[in-house]
Formats: structure tokens, sequence, C-alpha cells
């Protein structure tokens, strides 16, 4: 038997759906030498994700994709749910732009992990292994170890410091390392089915909570639809694909079923899980491997885009030396609770759509009807802030002071993203001034000249970006830009966001994440202070010991293997 082909890497990614490409298009962004695995070459052609949030375009903006993904958008696309009598009950048109982005959104999967893949060629430090399926995983406390079987039944052995686990909700690895997945599944079945040639005229996504069926139909991009039933028990699953049942389940719902082109049905089965930890060893869960929830709040792959932003910089910097291995830890408690929300708000809105009986379904039609002539909730369910939004604490990256124990402290919540001006009179947004990693962004003064020499070497180590934020058309003449006498970045708060915003922090200077998220905010004369209570954060590998960090050797090319 020959040798099996190796490699070694940084970082493996097994899995290139939706949330292992945009780990590795982040690795990629941050110089981090990568192997993408995936047991199948083609895009899976299934029904699956159709909802994008503004957090979720914010982190392919991140990786300079968002105006490619918005291209196969369909924006701003209402949510309405009707009642057992086909009125509709809530109508909710989400109009703020908080994050930059729309917060309601319609793609098709297959074309946004397209334009993920393409993405990925950007990168020669990234390598994709398609047709390689993952047979077994080890790990120890130096390496982990990918067996995986090649197109043709060749072994082919990866040696990388550390993984991670997209590979979905059966995930070969999260079951080799007997992580459980705690939970339920729901006992009825869904079926899907989506067709070309839209033959309605019904621009939104409807939440139908009709007792005798209920379904979900939504407009797709480029003019495809897509319907969800409920199946009932005693319906066979595979039965009802059959194409007279198909047409069946469309009439009344369509002018004519039998004219349609359906192109893609399939059954569903919802799930509303999550392991009971994220980060085993060296290896970390992400996506469907590590939650599984119903589709009701869309947002089961916004969750995993989420973990993937969260879990690529903290690898990028464990990997270059940056910080200390341990910081991974702070994945799951950053995560995973977060996680368990959005599962729980899934099955919410799954209870309000799903009920079979009018005596459950009248009244509750009547209660959300009420509910609408309340302004205060009325403007909650308009702007989606029923969707639970993520806020690290103390037990992350993230630095609380006593200070910050008001609502409306933004330490470890994500910074709002308004647009700035530049230096050179572009308006753009936020984030593509702070760089890709780290930023000290001052309002009205510059972060460099608070800092000492010793602190400013730790942020420089680190790759630090010093932005000052100047009040829009202010301390200037017509015709002249702001400038900095330091290497600051300067930008203008072009509305007033970003000067209202600070208004409510406890300080003027805030430390921004790789991901967005406000790690700490302080007043200038403690910038230094805080700039010691960060390096200890994350110690980086400076005052490490060196086995406590993996191994900076790797290669994309293979090692050895004799055939």
């Amino acid at each position: 038997m020959s040798a099996p082909t190796e490699f070694r890497t940084q970082v493996a990614v097994v899995g290139a759906g939706p949330v292992g490409a945009t780990v590795a298009n982040y690795l990629g962004l941050y110089g981090v030498e990568t192997l993408l695995v995936d047991r199948t070459t083609d895009i899976v052609d299934y029904p699956r994700a159709v909802g994008m949030d503004d957090e979720c375009l914010r982190s392919f903006q991140g990786i300079g994709l968002a105006d490619e993904m918005l291209a196969d958008m369909l924006q701003n696309i209402p949510l309405k749910m009707f009642g057992a009598d086909g009125r509709c009950f809530a109508d909710i048109r989400p109009a703020t732009k908080e994050f930059g982005w729309p917060r309601r959104n319609i793609f098709m999967q297959q074309l946004a992990e397209r334009t993920l893949r393409k993405g990925l060629e950007r990168y020669p430090h990234i390598r994709p292994l398609y047709s390689h399926e993952l047979i077994r995983v080890e790990q120890d406390g130096t390496e982990v170890r990918l067996h995986l079987s090649g197109p043709d039944g060749e072994g082919v052995l990866v040696r990388a410091a550390y993984v991670v686990a997209a590979d979905g909700g059966r995930s070969t690895i999260r079951t080799q390392l007997n992580i459980p997945l705690a939970g339920e599944t729901s006992p009825r079945k869904w079926v899907v089915i989506e067709c070309d040639n839209d033959p309605l005229d019904a621009p939104y996504t409807g939440l139908h909570c009709d007792p005798r069926r209920p379904y979900v139909c939504l407009d797709l991009p480029y003019n495809y639809r897509r319907w969800e039933f409920m199946l009932f028990p005693g319906e066979d699953a595979e039965a009802m694909l059959r194409p007279e049942t198909v047409r069946e389940l469309l009439t009344g719902h369509v002018p004519d079923p039998a004219a349609l082109n359906v192109i893609r049905a399939r059954v569903y089965t919802h799930h509303s899980r999550v392991a009971s930890r994220f980060v085993e060893g060296r290896i970390c869960l992400v996506g469907d491997a590590a939650h599984l929830m119903p589709p009701w709040a869309g947002q089961g792959m916004n969750t995993g885009i989420r973990d993937a932003t969260n879990v690529a910089w903290k690898l990028a910097a464990v990997v270059s030396g940056r910080a200390h291995p341990r910081i991974l830890s702070t994945y799951d408690t950053e995560r995973r609770a977060h996680a368990k929300a959005m599962v729980d708000l899934s099955d919410t809105l799954g209870k309000i759509l799903s009920p079979t009986s009018p005596w459950v379904a009248r009244p509750r039609d009547i209660l959300f009807r009420g509910l609408r002539l309340a302004p205060a909730v009325r403007d909650w369910l308009l702007d989606m802030r029923f969707k639970p939004m993520p806020r690290y604490s103390e037990r992350g990256i993230v630095l609380h002071r006593e200070q910050e124990a008001g609502k409306n402290c933004a330490v470890g919540r994500m910074l709002i993203q308004p647009k700035v001006e530049t230096s050179a009179g572009l308006a753009v947004h936020l984030d593509d001034t702070l760089g890709t990693w780290f930023t000290l962004i001052g309002y009205g003064t510059d972060p460099l000249i608070h800092l000492d020499d010793e602190s400013r070497a730790f942020w420089d180590r680190i790759g630090t970006r010093y932005v000052a934020v100047a009040e829009s058309r202010s301390g200037r003449s017509q015709g002249e830009r702001p400038t900095s006498a330091t290497d600051s970045v300067v930008v203008e708060d072009l509305d007033g966001s970003l000067r209202d915003w600070f208004a409510t922090q406890p300080g003027t200077i805030a430390v921004i994440r790789p991901d967005r998220y406000v790690a700490a905010v302080t007043e200038p004369l403690e910038l230094a202070s805080l700039s010691g209570e960060f390096e200890r954060l994350l110690s980086p590998s400076r005052n490490s010991k060196a086995e406590d960090l993996p191994s900076s050797r790797s290669s994309l090319e293979p090692l050895g293997g004799a055939s």
C-alpha cells in the first residue's frame, strides 16, 4: 500500500459551503495558509438559505465581496405574516441601516457560494481540496491530522495547526469528537418547492399562518419563487415530491399549477440544536456543525457567518503570533450563547406560524392585530428589534470597566457603520477606512497623540490602524481637507452618527476588533493603561512560552507520498 500524500498547513477548513468558504476568505485576507477541504466539487443545487441580514452583508464587506453579493440579491424585502383568514397581521419593513446595509435581503445560496469560491482565487496561499472526503480526524497538543480519501480513493493526510469544522449538520468531525448536539427535532416535515418564471406579483416574504396547512411563499431573485408547505402526520415525504402532488399543493396558490416549471423540490426536517461546545482542542465548530435551527427567523446561515467572522481573526492572531492560543476559548464563550438565542427565536416564530387548530390561530391573529396599535410594539416589529444582537461579555475579547455598566455602553457590541468622508473627499462606509485588523478610533481626537512609546509599540506590533474622526465641515476652510500630523487616518462624520454614538459612551476613544465589535472604550488620559490591559488580555507571543504556539512552518505543496 502506498503512503498517503501529505500536506502541512496552518489552518484546514473542512466544508466549502458558505460558512467554510467565508472562513477561508477571511484567512486569505489575513495571510494565513489554508487548505479548504470538501467532499464534492460542485455546489449543491438544493433549495437552501435565502435570507441575508445586515450583519452578514457587513461580514462580506470585510472580505471585499458585499457588492458582488448585492448584485445577485433582492434588497429591503418586507416580511409579511398572514392570519387564518388570509389577512396580513404583521408587515415588517426594517428601515434602519445601523450597520451600513439593509436588514432584510433575499438571495440564492448557490449564487452566494459561487461568489465566495471565486473570491478565494485572490489568495495564492488558499488551496482548495475538492472531492476529498474526511475519513478520520486526530489531534494532539501540536497539530490536527485529517485522514482524507481523494477523488480516486487515494489516501491523503493533512497536518494542520488548527482545523475549522464547517462540515454541516451531520458533521463527521463533531461526531468523531463525541460532542453532543443538544436540543429537539420537530416531528413535522416540510416540503420545499422552487420554480422559475414566477407567476405571482408578490414582492415580499409571506408567512401564511393558515391552520389548514401552514406555508411560506418567497419572492427570489431572477424571477424565481419558493413555497414551503408543512406536512401532516401520515403524509409520506417522498410521495409529496411527485409532480402530481406538488401541483396539488400549489392549487389555489398560483393561477395554473400545471404550467409551473418546478426546478427543485425537497423535503426537510427542522432541528433546534446547539453543540455542547464549539471548541475542542485545536478544532473549532462553525455553522451547521455547531448549531441547527428552523428557518423562520432566516438566521441559520447568518448565524454561521457570525461564527466565521469571529473565529477567523482569532485563528489568524494565534498562527501569526499576535495572540496566545488561549483566546480560541473565547470563540465558544462569545458565540454559543448567541447561537442558542437565535435557535430560540426561530422556535418562537415557528410556534406562531404553525398552529393547525383554528381555536389557537384566531386568538393569535387578534392579539397581533391589537399589538400593532401600540407604537412601541409596532416600531419594535418594523425594525426587527426582536432579533437578539450579540453582546460579548468579560469572558470574551473585550474590556468592560465599572463606568460602562449602563445599557447604552457599546463594549461587546457591534460598532455602527455610517458613511464618512475621506481626506480625498469620497463618501464611503466607515469600515472601508478601518483596515482589516484592530483599530483605535477617536472622536474629535487623534488616538496616536495619547499613546506612550510602549503602548504604541504594542498596537503597532499587532497591526493596528489609527483613525481620527472629525466633525463634518468643522475647523477648516472651504476646500480644505482635515489632516493629521501623525500616521492616523482622518475621516469626517458626515451625518453626525458617530458624534451621537460617542456621546453615549464613557470615552472618546474606542478599540475596534477585526470583526467590528467594540473591545473597549476609554478617555484619552486612560488609553495607555488600557493598552497594557489589552496586551495582557491577548497575551502576545513575546510573553508566551514557545511550546504554547503553533509552528509557523507550513506548506501547501505535498510533502511526500509514493505512488
